[in-house]
């Protein structure tokens, strides 16, 4: 499986013999594993707010985003990470302020039930630490995701993470069950069959002795597709898992901090209740943060017996760009902008659709929207080849996006959370004039 909206050796050839010689470069030094976007790279050398801007002072607008989730380079953020290095790093095995003061600013967006953190660098490192947990807590090894699901790297997480392609073997003690559909399936076909397949992954470990520990599940979906609702569906699958004695891990790494806009956190809006819930990407806006958000009995016995370090985790600089990022939210009202903004420019998509069949789907929440391409909307067969051209002639014209799912059809659109009506007109015109250029 390649990767979608990947740079080719196909596209090497396409390029200005400058263009080559750096990527030469980089092939030479960072190795074969490392992947660029577009069949034309982007050469990127500043970002501001919205926009990224390449090596010719060109201007893009950045509509996929959302690690920099509240503006690329926000003064707020830059200030506190500057403040903070010009006085103190260190780990958080001494007494410091700032990551306690963080740490209950964090929390307090949380429900009640969720009242502890444990801090890492990456998502990778959250959803490691979070396998670790659940296996000591259930005394279970099985681990329930979806089909095409992305939840980190590292050995153990890269065995439930089925999006890196069929050369990243999945672990025996893994299983998988197709995303929830809302295009080809009604809303109560959708909440039963997810959690049918749940409770048949369920019965499968539990046939090969294989206890259940966990199902993890990014709570839109985002590299199965983009499934935001009904709202709800998630219940019958999180009921089935807590009924085998395994835990519900919620993977916010990509749909928590406001992005679906209804909510902070993307499993509130299916009225479930999570063991743990990983976070990342967007949590420093740029500065390398993540963490495990937990029910304290969930951690109260492998605490003492396991113990917890990360060198770099929760360090005093994290904490200062993470306090930062959520004030930022607050008071711009970010989470809030994400819903509205979020809705205006599903409503210029559909618009849209309506002159553009092969806009066959747009759903989403908040500025989380999936925009499912397809060569016939009565047969809903998706169209690869025409979500390849969509995506790389917005890049053309100075509009980024990507494309997910299993077939690589679905626009994915994720802009930062200080995308505005503008930004919104400004998308939906360019991929207007790109549909009318075929």
């Amino acid at each position: 499986m390649s990767m979608v909206n990947a740079f080719s050796r196909e596209d090497f050839e396409r390029l200005d013999e400058s263009e080559r010689a750096l990527v030469a470069r980089r092939e030479k030094v960072l190795g074969p594993a490392y992947r660029l976007f577009y069949e034309k790279p982007l050469h990127l050398v500043r970002g501001e707010g919205v926009f990224l801007y390449d090596a010719a002072g060109e201007r893009y607008l950045d509509a996929y985003n959302n690690v920099a989730s509240v503006g690329h380079c926000h003064p707020r953020v830059v200030e506190a990470i500057t403040r903070q290095t010009a006085v103190l790093n260190t780990h958080t095995r001494y007494l410091h302020e700032g990551i306690i003061d963080y740490a209950e600013a964090l929390t307090a967006t949380f429900p009640d039930d969720l009242s502890q953190v444990m801090f890492t660098c990456t998502g990778s490192e959250a959803n490691d630490l979070a396998v670790r947990i659940a296996r000591f807590v259930t005394g279970g090894t099985g681990i329930i995701a979806t089909e095409l699901a992305y939840h980190g790297l590292t050995s153990a997480v890269a065995e439930f993470s089925p999006s890196l392609g069929e050369s990243v073997t999945l672990g025996p003690h893994v299983r998988t069950v197709p995303a929830p559909d809302s295009y080809r399936h009604t809303s109560e076909e959708m909440m039963e069959k997810f959690g049918r397949d749940v409770k048949a992954a369920i019965a499968d470990l539990q046939r090969h002795g294989i206890k259940p520990a966990m199902l993890i599940t990014d709570t839109i979906f985002s590299s199965d597709g983009i499934f935001a609702g009904p709202k709800g569906f998630l219940r019958p699958a999180v009921d089935a898992i807590h009924a085998a004695g395994g835990l519900f891990v919620a993977d916010e790494v990509q749909p928590g901090f406001g992005r679906t806009g209804e909510t902070m956190w993307g499993f509130e809006r299916h009225g479930v209740s999570p063991d743990m819930v990983t976070i990342g990407k967007p949590m420093g806006n740029g500065y390398p943060m993540a963490g495990i958000v937990l029910r304290p009995e969930v951690v109260a016995d492998f605490g003492p017996r396991a113990r917890y370090f990360n060198t770099f985790g929760g360090n005093p600089i994290a904490a200062a760009a993470g306090k930062a990022v959520l004030e930022t939210i607050r008071t711009e009202g970010l989470q809030q902008n994400a819903l509205d903004v979020g809705q205006y420019l599903m409503d210029g998509l559909k618009a849209l659709s309506r002159l553009h069949p092969a806009l066959g789907d747009i759903r989403g929440s908040g500025l989380f929207i999936g925009v499912e391409i397809v060569a016939d909307p009565t047969t809903k067969q998706p169209d690869a080849t025409l979500t390849a051209r969509i995506v790389n002639g917005l890049r053309a014209r100075r509009i980024l996006i990507s494309a997910s799912g299993p077939n690589a059809n679905i626009l994915k659109i994720r802009p930062p959370l200080v995308f505005s009506r503008k930004n919104a007109d400004m998308l939906v015109d360019t991929l207007a004039d790109v549909l009318k250029a075929g």
